[in-house]
């Protein structure tokens, strides 16, 4: 995808294309005003908004005014960008009010992440034009841009293509057939958990099947795949090794002493709400967004606060050091060419050269913004590539940063909603050839047409799933090159908010330098998360050490903390209730918390881990296959956008029509299913056949589990399993199919299985069945 385009350089002339496609008179008034909600805040003076640099390369942030003594208020958030931000002073252009519209639309594309005035790789991959660069092109944009614009304006209603055409003028319906269809098949438009679009996408876009597709990972890049390729025509499974969904998303409810709250343990900030599809969700779902105050006070070792002028001054010297180092990069690049090193080593080689934070206090204030850059990137300076360590700052989504009141889990329950995901597989082997893909997990093997891998990059660094045959030395190389970082958290539950309600965010300095990530930056959630709830990050080296730490020690020196902050203002630190220390480092299922450009590595390697292997047989997802957005949630569910695309760009290739591979666990035979069609007993997905030679509690039965719901409806993915009656008549007094699936596999202690993974004592059993049906029969027709 290309870099943004400046919204103040669309051409005003009046032979430009914009006059030529655009709105029909009579239909002008039809676009909505409020075409431009997520761009309300791109002009405030506090907010993150997308940054038009002429060097993407370089980082620079305003002085403090000339002979000002006192600066403003210190404004921080986990941010890469150092660049300056962009002005949207209105044009003083006059124009038509088409040309004005149309200016508008191309912004909100803009921050959906389309250059306004150019086509993106994935355009130009689906020969959306005949011709690239003339005039079809900039007819084809400013129709894409309508659309865009027009369902932006209303996310919880489904834009039907005869609403897109309305006002546009019927000369250009090919154009917008085209853009229509594109911005459907890629997610662009008519995404989301909104009841009519969770309703028109039940249905396949076009009635074809289009085979089956087993998606690896239940966190936000599976869902979101998940869901689209349902809506594309493909049969979908999900296998999740954990026993929830969302993966590195997560929130929990922690309470005690009749005070409770919900934290998010991993993803807990959308970073950037403009053009963000969680922000879409959000809106659809009715949520209230608050806004992270940019506020922070930072406070010495002792406590005290950080002088201003100090504070001031550091920060200034900080950036400058930032620019020396993008500009030294910059001729290091064109001279050199392919020349690396760590970032913190330059940035400590100009620190000396320019006498920089040599006063001590100077030099435990530096190293918080190290440490802040370092929670950023989630690993140690001397880890980052200098060369492309911000690649991705000149995409980065404009606007607030947010949290979302009750935990991100809200999107992921959302999304999960309907959809076939079995838990507890974790997935051992993924082998894919010209014939299709198999799978194993947990004992099972589910076979399908293609399978979408959304793990976490840490897993593939850590090799616990093997690929026949091997993946390709170049994909390998850049799982190699990549880093993947660490952030862990402590979380405190208090009895009361002791901090104050005014401030999102405060940081810590700490003297000892290895150790700056150690409780550096904390976040409150008292207003967002039901209840006091306070967060400590440790990032850096500091995280890394935190895991071999007892969580008894490091919530006694996290309280330290606290309590040479307040206790000085007067201010008791109580105990809390209950705290959480994160492993993210040690869980099997992530080996880390999100990606960084490591030294060695680049962009590249985050569209190389995007490629397709197999000749398009095993696809790829997650916030580290995603160049543009990575490290972010919303790069995760936009990868799964992408890839569902490509899949479905690789069924069409590969046959017209498609052949119908069952999944291993939903092949079950036509006799078995004429059995189901009158079942003993039913409860929610449960079905029950009974053994008809006998009738004690004890006798066994042949239970079966519809997997899926309303997504998958006519499908038709089952388990099953053998239980006793008793245990029958226990699983239907349970409410929900979620707590009886539970009962079934921990209290009674029975797997689901598929169809051929069914014992000979449950082959027998249907046979038996079948044989007093079929008698019952003879029977009825004898009479």
């Amino acid at each position: 995808m290309e870099a943004h385009a400046e919204p103040s350089e669309h051409n005003s002339d009046d032979a430009s294309p914009e006059n030529d496609v655009a709105l029909s008179s009579e239909d002008h008034s039809s676009l909505p005003k409020e075409t431009t909600p997520e761009l309300a805040v791109l002009d405030s003076p506090d907010s993150s908004s997308e940054p038009q640099p002429s060097n993407p390369n370089t980082r620079t942030r305003p002085d403090p005014p000339s002979g000002s003594t006192v600066p403003p208020p210190r404004k921080r958030r986990r941010r890469k960008k150092f660049f300056t931000e962009l002005s949207a002073n209105a044009s003083q252009n006059r124009r038509s009010d088409v040309a004005k519209d149309t200016d508008v639309e191309a912004l909100i594309a803009n921050s959906v992440g389309f250059p306004g005035d150019s086509l993106t790789e994935e355009e130009i991959e689906a020969s959306v034009v005949s011709t690239i660069g003339g005039s079809e092109q900039a007819k084809y944009l400013i129709v894409r841009n309508h659309i865009l614009a027009r369902w932006r304006s209303d996310v919880s209603v489904w834009l039907t293509r005869e609403k897109a055409l309305k006002s546009i003028r019927n000369e250009h319906k090919g154009l917008v057939d085209v853009a229509y269809r594109f911005l459907l098949e890629h997610g662009y438009i008519n995404f989301g958990v909104a009841l009519p679009i969770k309703e028109a996408k039940l249905r396949s876009i076009d009635g074809i099947e289009r085979g089956t597709v087993i998606v690896v990972g239940a966190g936000l890049a599976g869902l979101v795949a998940a869901r689209q390729l349902v809506f594309l025509g493909f049969k979908v499974v999900i296998l999740e090794g954990r026993t929830r969904p969302g993966g590195r998303v997560k929130t929990r409810k922690i309470e005690g002493d009749r005070v409770e709250a919900a934290a998010d343990f991993g993803g807990s900030v959308l970073t950037g709400i403009n053009g963000n599809p969680l922000g879409v969700l959000a809106r659809q779902l009715g949520l209230p967004l608050h806004k992270v105050r940019d506020i922070c006070p930072l406070y010495m070792p002792d406590g005290k606060n950080v002088d201003s002028e100090i504070d001031s001054r550091v920060e200034v010297s900080f950036n400058k050091l930032l620019e020396r180092v993008c500009k030294l990069r910059q001729k290091m690049i064109e001279e050199v060419k392919s020349v690396d090193c760590p970032l913190g080593t330059a940035l400590e080689a100009f620190r000396r050269v320019y006498h920089v934070a040599e006063d001590k206090e100077e030099r435990i204030l530096l190293n918080w913004h190290l440490a802040n850059l370092e929670y950023a990137n989630a690993t140690h300076m001397s880890n980052l590539s200098m060369a492309y360590w911000d690649q991705d700052d000149p995409f980065e989504m404009g606007g607030d940063h947010c949290f979302i009141p009750g935990g991100n889990e809200v999107f992921v329950r959302a999304l999960a909603e309907d959809l076939p995901i079995f838990y507890g597989r974790t997935v051992e082997c993924v082998k894919y050839g010209s014939d299709g893909v198999i799978v194993n997990a947990g004992g099972q093997e589910f076979r399908g047409d293609m399978a979408l891998c959304t793990v976490p990059l840490g897993v593939l660094k850590k090799g616990s799933i093997e690929f026949v045959p091997e993946l390709p030395q170049r994909k390998r190389d850049a799982i190699h090159r990549l880093g993947f970082g660490l952030l862990n958290k402590v979380i405190m539950l208090f009895p009361y908010n002791f901090w104050g309600g005014d401030l999102d965010t405060f940081g810590h300095l700490t003297e000892d330098l290895s150790m700056r990530g150690e409780f550096f930056l904390f976040y409150s959630y008292s207003s967002v998360s039901g209840g006091p709830l306070l967060v400590a990050l440790v990032a850096g080296e500091a995280a890394l050490r935190f895991e071999m730490m007892s969580p008894v020690e490091s919530v006694r020196r996290v309280l330290e903390v606290l309590k040479n902050i307040y206790n000085p203002k007067g201010i008791t630190v109580p105990d809390p209730i209950q705290a959480v220390c994160t492993r993210w480092g040690k869980d099997h299922f992530a080996y880390g918390s999100y990606s960084y450009v490591a030294v060695g590595s680049s962009g590249d390697d985050y569209d190389i881990l995007a490629e397709s292997v197999g000749d398009g047989r095993l696809f790829f997802a997650g916030e580290a296959t995603n160049k543009l957005y990575p490290a972010t949630m919303h790069g995760a569910f936009l990868s799964g956008m992408r890839e569902a695309a490509n899949i479905l760009r690789m069924a069409k290739r590969r046959s017209p029509t498609p052949v119908d591979r069952t999944i291993n666990i939903s092949g079950e035979n036509d006799d078995l299913n004429k059995l189901f069609v009158n079942p003993d007993q039913t409860f929610g997905s449960f079905s029950v056949l009974f053994d008809p030679q006998k009738n004690d509690l004890d006798c066994i039965s042949l239970l079966r589990v519809r997997i899926g719901g309303a997504m998958l409806s006519s499908v038709g993915l089952y388990l099953y399993a053998l239980v006793s009656k008793k245990q029958v008549i226990d699983l239907s007094q349970v409410e929900g199919d979620e707590n009886r699936i539970r009962m079934l596999n921990r209290d009674i202690g029975v797997s689901l299985v598929g169809r051929k993974g069914l014992s000979s004592t449950a082959e027998s059993l249907i046979a038996s069945i079948k044989l007093s049906r079929f008698n019952l029969s003879e029977v009825r027709n004898g009479e």
